[in-house]
């Protein structure tokens, strides 16, 4: 009886060291910040966190809340954010600028995503009728600094159009109440607009349609976790892209997600956004969240022409290629 107990013990301590052996691997923690705060052009990140993938590439994410692009990328290069969401213009002004070791591993907005947005019926249908009206954005916004660039690609004089100041929130007011004939604003918010402005529609004057080549926003990363984490960033990509391809396919269920988490946003808005936002993610011939190297040296070409560096930037210190399948 001793020896068959002794016997049993031994076969519970090997079954106990089996189990702990087969126990999978704690997932990987890791922080994503945003751009800026929690809108309906983000429900892909939502639909992947919602669909498991982040987990089934053994990822644990928690979503932090950005302030702006430049946020993100300094948060990501001090280590308190682990993947980032910021514009690729930025990201080159906190290259040349300030040296930030932080690098583009996917991108999303494949195509400018700067537009400025009129009423119909007040007489803007293409950029030249932007000649001798006044726009109002904030005075940060890339729509305005870039617009320069814009102009000349468009063919318009931006010497006849007149730019005024104003907070972000009064934008949409500004336009609906006709104290400014256009706004400055990323496509992507084109259903904020319209619900402000209804029963009137908006014009859509975007960037992209001149013939402008350069990046928007994109998934950022330091150079450190590029070199120690390789496979953590290409986990956290390849699940984004997962999430990416469902949201574009079915923008009302990738609505529907996001709307549970945040629940001040109208699925409508989630929708329409998340629509744009595929607009601007696919380029036929082009995997989703592939790196053209040709698109960013246009990208450091757009931003080196209309902003002052105080280092030039070369194309391969913007990105890391080989993290999209």
């Amino acid at each position: 009886m001793k020896l068959l107990g002794r016997l049993a013990a031994a076969i519970g301590l090997v079954a106990g060291i089996a189990g702990a052996s087969a126990a999978p691997a704690r997932a990987a923690d890791v922080n994503f910040i945003t751009d800026f705060g929690f809108n309906g052009r983000h429900a892909y990140f939502y639909v992947a966190r919602e669909k498991g993938y982040y987990k089934e590439a053994g990822l644990d994410v928690t979503f932090l809340r950005g302030q702006g692009s430049a946020d993100a990328i300094k948060k990501v290069a001090a280590g308190l954010a682990t993947i980032g969401f910021a514009d690729a213009g930025s990201l080159v002004l906190a290259r040349g600028n300030d040296g930030v070791p932080v690098k583009l591993v996917s991108i999303v907005y494949a195509r400018p995503p700067q537009a400025i947005f009129g009423v119909k019926g007040t007489g803007i249908t293409s950029p030249k009728d932007l000649e001798g009206k006044t726009i109002a954005d904030t005075a940060s916004s890339s729509v305005r600094l870039l617009f320069p660039a814009f102009a000349k690609a468009a063919g318009i004089d931006p010497a006849k159009v007149k730019w005024v100041v104003a907070e972000g929130s009064a934008l949409p007011s500004l336009l609906a109440n006709g104290r400014v004939d256009a706004i400055g604003q990323f496509s992507v918010g084109e259903p904020l607009i319209a619900a402000a402005i209804a029963p009137k529609e908006t014009v859509r004057i975007a960037y992209k349609d001149s013939g402008l080549d350069y990046y928007g926003n994109g998934l950022i990363a330091s150079e450190e976790t590029i070199a120690k984490q390789p496979e953590l960033v290409r986990a956290f990509v390849k699940a984004t892209i997962k999430g990416m391809k469902d949201a574009f396919a079915n923008p009302a269920e990738a609505a529907a997600i996001m709307a549970k988490y945040q629940k001040e946003l109208a699925p409508a808005i989630i929708e329409g956004e998340t629509k744009l936002v595929g607009e601007l993610a696919t380029v036929p011939g082009q995997p989703l969240g592939s790196i053209d190297a040709k698109s960013i040296a246009g990208t450091v070409e757009v931003m080196s022409a209309n902003f002052t560096l105080k280092s030039p930037v070369q194309p391969s210190q913007l990105y890391a290629p080989g993290f999209v399948e």
